[in-house]
């Protein structure tokens, strides 16, 4: 067991995405809830801190890109999105929850790949 230098923040979308979602075109097969959205927000490594005033600067410097990668994950018609993405309106649509400790459990040495975003305007 080893303890890894980053910390979980989780994100919780609230009821202004879920809102968003539900005004794409196309709709679900099974329409989703706050409730589910929220029990299954994304789970990201961010640095090591004790708690969500720790980590303020850093959110505020990668909001944008957390929540592209977000409306990204449920629409990948960039303008379908919300035209002005701010910190102000990601903080309006997801609450975060941080998680000060992470604990590695496994014993196969931890790998990582380069996220490769969408490319959205390649058709």
């Amino acid at each position: 067991m080893f303890e890894v230098n980053r910390s979980v923040a989780i994100l919780r979308p609230k009821q202004p995405f879920l809102d968003w979602l539900k005004s794409l075109p196309g709709g679900f097969e099974t329409e989703p809830t706050l409730h589910d959205l929220r029990e299954n927000g994304n789970a990201l490594l961010v640095p090591a801190v004790d708690d969500l005033d720790e980590l303020a600067e850093f959110i505020a410097e990668n909001c944008i890109e957390m929540f592209e990668a977000e409306l990204a994950d449920w629409c990948e018609e960039d303008k379908l999105w919300p035209q002005q993405r701010s910190q102000a309106l990601f903080e309006r649509w997801f609450d975060i929850e941080v998680h000060g400790v992470v604990t590695d459990l496994v014993a196969e040495p931890l790998e990582r790949d380069r996220f490769q975003p969408f490319a959205l305007d390649d058709e």
